[in-house]
């Protein structure tokens, strides 16, 4: 049976809470002790004690992963594709005092907070970004592969661009965001998790030629290895490689092609995905959220058991993420990456 636009679009954000919510636990932690602790995460579970980060979280809970996506799909739909990096700076900031008042650990990644200290500081915000390669703009930006069709790929970046540039405005931060947002972009028009898979390495090919300049490894040309790393190896194995060679850490260079490698080691299973990237260690919760919403906008949310949906809700009864996908899903192919004052009438891709 044929998987809706719609699936697909809810898939990609319950995909990527149900990856982020299952990593929340084991976030930051080394692979061993998760491996000895959890073995491979088959349900969700609370934040242990002895994790700093996460310390005190009810199991089932989303991190910054998805709250910052929410942040963004939200701004999307109200300006109708294009987002105020000055509201969104707001956003963020208002977020984290939020989670500061509850007691949180769980606060702004690095390129994020210094971008937003720059803007504090009178810096345009054209350049706050210009040091951010970290993984917070690839880890948020399923909104946008929802929101803007996949082709041209040139469009989508843009409005990648557009949208994380007041963060991450280099060509790493760029480079692993493009990736993502066009995954998830021609998986909403019916695409394979091996033709989102291709999609995502013509995406960072394309998103590495914005931003400012910040050295690192390709990472088209990673995601590429890193497929190819774990082909044909075992679950273990390739859990294995990816911690140790490929890298789970807050690297732009490492979490997403980590998320790829994962996708294509069990394509035909989003929920196993999201679990396998949980299991991983390191930065797992931003893989998994990654992977997640990728391979959940491939499969759809009949990928996902009822289940662990519920319990995703039970646990978050504030998210309403099914509903941000179908209102990023009406902007498509009418979204705009230029302010609504900037156009009148239909707006156009």
């Amino acid at each position: 049976m044929a998987i809706s636009a719609q699936s697909r679009a809810r898939g990609a954000l319950l995909g990527l809470a149900i990856g982020d919510a299952l990593g929340m636990p084991t976030q930051y932690m080394p692979r061993a002790i998760v491996a000895k602790r959890y073995g491979i995460l088959d349900r969700f579970e609370p934040a242990p004690e002895d994790n700093p980060i996460s310390r005190g979280m009810k199991a089932g809970c989303v991190t910054d992963d998805t709250d910052q996506a929410v942040i963004l799909g939200e701004l999307l739909v109200e300006g109708g594709g294009y987002v105020d990096p000055r509201r969104f700076a707001d956003e963020l900031l208002a977020w984290e005092t939020r989670m500061i008042a509850a007691g949180s650990a769980d606060l702004l990644g690095p390129s994020t907070r210094k971008a937003l200290t720059l803007i504090a500081d009178g810096m345009p915000t054209d350049e706050t970004g210009k040091t951010g390669a970290t993984n917070g703009a690839a880890m948020r930006v399923a909104p946008v592969g929802i929101a803007f069709p996949a082709r041209p790929v040139e469009g989508l970046v843009d409005a990648v661009f557009q949208s994380g540039h007041v963060t991450h405005n280099t060509t790493i931060g760029l480079a692993g965001a493009s990736a993502v947002a066009a995954a998830v972009s021609v998986a909403i028009d019916g695409a394979s998790v091996s033709e989102a898979l291709q999609a995502a390495i013509e995406g960072a090919q394309h998103g590495a030629r914005r931003g400012y300049y910040f050295a690192g490894g390709d990472i088209a040309a990673r995601i590429g290895w890193a497929i190819g790393l774990v082909r044909g190896k075992t679950q273990s194995e390739a859990l294995d490689l990816i911690y140790d060679i490929v890298g789970t850490g807050v690297a732009t260079q490492e979490a997403v092609p980590a998320a790829m490698a994962i996708l294509s080691l069990v394509p035909e299973d989003p929920w196993l995905v999201c679990r396998l990237a949980a299991s991983l260690g390191g930065d797992c919760d931003t893989v998994a959220a990654i992977a997640g919403a990728v391979a959940g906008a491939c499969h759809g949310i009949e990928g996902f058991p009822p289940a662990v949906i519920a319990d995703l809700k039970t646990a978050n009864p504030s998210l309403d993420l099914e509903g941000l996908a179908d209102r990023l899903l009406s902007l498509r192919g009418k979204a705009s990456i230029l302010p609504p004052s900037a156009h009148t009438g239909v707006r156009s891709a």
